[in-house]
């Protein structure tokens, strides 16, 4: 069988982490024209052009955008399939073209897996005819809600962040707490999820309670006086 061209041996070779002999092979006990006792000559390194990159493994993903915000810079895609969230940085949506991502559009992407999880690396198509314009989320009420409550916990009922907001509920037979994305983002959490628990002071408000602070389940609280 035909012996393989050095190129392809030098690929398989980094394919396998291993350092190429570019100077042929050599018996272990062939010392060549070196002699004994004679210094080798410094191996060169193998030069893998740009198009001979091992490039890591890209594969496509279909989804919507579940957030995404300008002054941060990122937000994710929540995929059709069962895959965990996709992270999407403003500088891949700007390399291919795109300025922002609103929430509810469709799109189609190359997703590469990272230490950290999946990251969006090249948006093949987006589709905002299924957004939610920021003209269409739920307007601020400017409503200020005075905590009357101490701190209580609470579990998430639901909350959706396309619409804005949410509910809390402490327990059978209490009533719901109402919760807005904009107290959500002053307390400092972008999102809350089905079964979380919270901390939360509330006050009643127009149409029932509200909630006026919230904190993670774990922070701690002051001792009320």
């Amino acid at each position: 069988m035909a012996e393989l061209p050095q190129r392809v041996k030098i690929l398989r070779g980094i394919l396998r982490n291993e350092r190429p002999c570019l100077f042929g092979r050599r018996s272990p006990g062939d010392t060549g024209a070196l002699g004994m006792g004679a210094k080798e000559p410094p191996r060169e390194e193998t030069y893998v052009s740009r198009d001979e990159e091992i490039r890591p493994d890209f594969f496509e993903v279909s989804g919507s955008i579940k957030w995404f915000d300008p002054s941060k810079g990122y937000g994710f895609i929540l995929p059709d399939e069962d895959l965990p969230d996709v992270l999407l940085h403003v500088s891949c949506l700007r390399r291919d073209g795109f300025q922002t991502a609103y929430e509810g559009s469709r799109i189609v992407c190359d997703v590469v897996k990272t230490p950290k999880g999946l990251q969006a690396a090249r948006i093949r198509s987006m589709d905002d005819s299924t957004a939610i314009r920021p003209a269409q989320l739920a307007q601020r009420t400017h409503v200020v809600v005075t905590a009357e409550s101490d701190w209580e916990r609470a579990a998430v009922k639901w909350f959706n962040r396309l619409r804005g907001f949410g509910f809390l509920t402490r327990g059978p037979q209490t009533p719901d707490i109402f919760v807005r994305m904009e107290t959500l983002r002053r307390c400092g959490f972008t999102e809350l999820q089905p079964g979380q628990t919270v901390l939360v002071r509330y006050g009643r408000g127009a149409n029932g309670l509200m909630a006026a602070e919230l904190k993670p389940a774990n922070a701690p609280v002051p001792s009320p006086h």
